[in-house]
């Protein structure tokens, strides 16, 4: 499995150079709040500020899509991934698919 810190938003690894380049890696979920999650983030907006329960799907959400990314790199043989990005787009009410992606490259020290 890809170490985290391998991973960056970046073009470039800091310290590293690209030796060959892997194509795109993804890892994708879709996930939904449960009828009594939605009921308690609705409390939570009548009083306003941060909605904890919202905040710790959407947390757990893209930490699965980010775990399946590595794992679709590291099954491609790549021991870093570069230009990260995070998607997200709503399938249907209340239904949100999550999408972590980027290129799948070997790097060596520089």
């Amino acid at each position: 499995m890809i170490d985290q810190s391998m991973v960056t938003t970046s073009f470039t690894l800091d310290g590293y150079k690209v030796s060959r380049s892997l194509g795109v890696v993804r890892g994708i979920t879709v996930r939904s709040r449960s009828l009594l999650g939605n009921i308690a983030g609705g409390f939570q907006t009548l009083f306003g500020g941060k909605i904890s329960i919202y905040v710790q799907l959407c947390e757990q959400t893209r930490e699965e899509a980010f775990q399946q990314m590595m794992e679709h790199a590291s099954e491609r043989g790549a021991n870093a991934i570069i230009n990260m990005r995070y998607d997200a787009n709503e399938v249907m009410n209340g239904v949100t698919e999550v999408l972590a992606y980027g290129t799948a490259v070997v790097v060596e020290k520089a």
